[in-house]
C-alpha cells in the first residue's frame, strides 16, 4: 500500500467520473425527460381516460371535450362535441367571457340529454384547470342571466366549493353583468338560443378527489353540465409517479410529433408496443395514413346568410366542390388566372399572411362584387390553410361590407356604420357558424384597419 503504484485515489481531484460535463442539473434534466417520454404520456391518457368513462357512467350524460386538450381523453365514439373555453380567461384579474368563442354549439346538446360532461385536464400540481374552476362557469352565469332573465336562482356564479377565494369569488360576480351586455350588443337572436338550450344550467364538478353527490343528477328544472379534470393530482415530480403524468394530453405541439387524438385512439394497441426511439417515424407514417383517408374537409354554411361557406383549403381538390365561387387565401394566383369564378390571393402563412390579407382584400371585394350583382344566390367557399383564420378574416369583411342584418347579399346597394361593434357582431356570425374559428389578433386587426379606413363609411 504506497508508493508511486498505489491505485487508490488520494485526493478529490484524482476521481475519475464518466464524463465531466455531466452535471447533476443534467442528470436531473435527462430523467425527467425519460419521464415525460411519449410512451409514458399515452400510457397515461389511456389511465385517464377510464376515469372520465366511470363520470359519462355515473351522470349518464354525453362528453364534450374542451379543445385541445380534452379530446385526448375521449375516444372518438364517445365524444359529442367540443368546447373552446380558454384558461387564460379565468386567469386571475383577467376573467372574461370570450365573444371570440361563444360556445354556442354546446346548447342544443344540453338540451337533448338534460346536459353534459366538459372534459380537460391541467399540468402538475393544480387540481383542476382554470377554464373549468373560473372560465365556463362565468359562461354558465351569462348564459343563465341572458336567456332566462327569471330564472335568479341559477344567475350567480356558481363556483366549486371551498376552491377559490371570496375575494376572487366577488370580483368575478361583479363583472358578470358587463359581460352579459356584451353578449346581448352582439344582436344574435336570443329567443333561439333559449328554445336551443330549454333549461337554465346547474353546474357540478368531478375530478380525482370529489364527486358532486347523487342529488345533483340531471332534472326536469335545469341542464347539468360536470365539469370533469381527467388527470390525477400529483405534487411531486413525475419521477415519483412511476411512469404517470398529470396533463399529459397538455400542449400536445411539443411532444406529440404530429399525433393527434383520432389517429392515437385508432391506434393505440400498435403505439404502446412501439419503442420509445421508433415512435416518432411511425407516428409520421399513421398521420399520412389517417389525412389520405379523411376524404378532405366539408364546408359550413355562415348564418344567417344561405350563400356563404368556409373550409380549410383541399389540396386534393382544385375546384370548390358544390359552391360555385371560390376564393382560397393561400392559392398560388398564378393557378386561377382566366378563371373568373376563383380567386386565389397567395397569401403567406401566420403574421405575413395576416399583412398579405389586408392587401387583397379589395379584391375580395371587388370579386364578390363583379359575381353576386348579376346573381346573388351563387354560393361563395372561402378557404385558407386552417379554415380558422385568414379565410374568417376574408369572409368578416365580406360580410360586413357586402351583407345586410337579415343574411342578405346587398352588394353596394346599402351601406352599413362599420365600427369596432358593428365588426363584433358579424364576427358572432362567423364563430356561431363554425365553432373552432379563431382568426389571430393580427388577421383582425389587418380587416379591421381595412374596414375602418375605407373612406366611404
Amino acid at each position: 500500500m504506497g508508493g508511486d503504484s498505489d491505485p487508490f485515489p488520494v485526493s478529490v481531484s484524482s476521481l475519475h467520473f464518466p464524463s465531466k460535463e455531466q452535471t447533476i442539473s443534467q442528470t436531473l434534466s435527462s430523467l425527467r425527460r425519460s419521464a415525460l417520454s411519449i410512451i409514458n404520456r399515452l400510457h397515461s391518457i389511456e389511465t385517464d381516460a377510464t376515469f372520465v368513462r366511470e363520470v359519462s357512467e355515473y351522470y349518464n350524460l354525453p362528453l364534450v371535450a374542451n379543445e385541445r386538450c380534452g379530446s385526448w381523453y375521449i375516444p372518438p365514439e364517445a365524444k359529442t362535441g367540443s368546447a373552446y373555453f380558454k384558461s387564460t380567461d379565468g386567469h386571475t384579474g383577467q376573467w372574461d367571457f370570450s365573444l371570440r368563442r361563444l360556445n354556442l354549439q354546446i346548447l342544443p346538446i344540453a338540451r337533448q340529454h338534460g346536459g353534459c360532461i366538459i372534459v380537460d385536464s391541467t399540468r402538475r400540481g393544480k387540481l383542476m384547470p382554470d377554464a373549468l374552476s373560473k372560465t365556463v362557469p362565468i359562461w354558465c352565469a351569462v348564459i343563465n342571466r341572458a336567456l332566462f332573465p327569471s330564472d335568479i336562482a341559477y344567475h350567480p356564479v356558481q363556483f366549486p366549493p371551498n376552491f377559490l377565494g371570496a375575494s376572487e369569488e366577488s370580483q368575478i360576480e361583479h363583472r358578470v353583468d358587463g359581460f352579459v351586455k356584451s353578449l346581448k350588443d352582439l344582436k344574435l337572436d336570443l329567443d333561439h338560443l333559449r328554445q336551443q338550450l330549454g333549461r337554465p344550467i346547474r353546474v357540478a364538478w368531478a375530478n380525482r378527489s370529489y364527486f358532486h353527490p347523487t342529488d345533483l343528477q340531471k332534472g326536469d328544472a335545469y341542464n347539468l353540465f360536470v365539469l370533469c379534470s381527467a388527470s390525477k393530482r400529483v405534487h411531486g415530480a413525475e419521477m415519483s409517479e412511476g411512469g404517470y403524468i398529470q396533463g399529459a394530453g397538455d400542449d400536445s405541439e411539443g411532444w406529440a410529433h404530429g399525433l393527434t387524438p383520432p389517429v392515437f385512439w385508432a391506434h393505440k394497441s400498435t403505439l404502446s408496443k412501439t419503442r420509445e426511439d421508433d415512435l416518432p417515424e411511425l407516428i409520421e407514417t399513421l398521420v399520412e395514413e389517417y389525412q389520405k383517408q379523411d376524404g378532405g374537409q366539408q364546408a359550413t354554411l355562415i348564418a344567417p346568410t344561405r350563400n356563404l361557406y368556409i373550409s380549410r383549403t383541399d389540396p386534393q381538390s382544385t375546384e370548390g366542390g358544390a359552391c360555385d365561387l371560390v376564393i382560397d387565401c393561400n392559392g398560388n394566383p398564378e393557378a386561377t388566372e382566366g378563371n373568373p369564378k376563383r380567386l386565389n390571393l397567395g397569401c403567406g402563412l401566420s403574421k405575413l399572411g395576416s399583412r398579405d390579407l389586408r392587401k387583397h382584400l379589395h379584391k375580395v371585394l371587388a370579386f364578390v362584387g363583379l359575381q353576386l350583382e348579376s346573381n346573388p344566390s351563387q354560393s361563395l367557399l372561402v378557404t385558407c390553410e386552417s379554415g380558422k383564420d385568414l379565410s374568417a378574416g376574408a369572409l368578416l369583411a365580406i360580410l360586413c361590407l357586402c351583407y345586410d342584418d337579415d343574411g342578405n347579399f346587398t352588394g353596394s346597394r346599402v351601406k352599413n356604420k362599420v365600427d369596432k361593434q358593428f365588426i363584433r357582431q358579424r364576427l358572432a356570425w362567423l364563430v356561431s357558424s363554425k365553432h373552432d374559428v379563431n382568426p389571430s389578433r393580427s388577421t383582425l386587426q389587418s380587416v379591421n384597419a381595412f374596414l375602418m379606413e375605407r373612406p366611404d363609411y
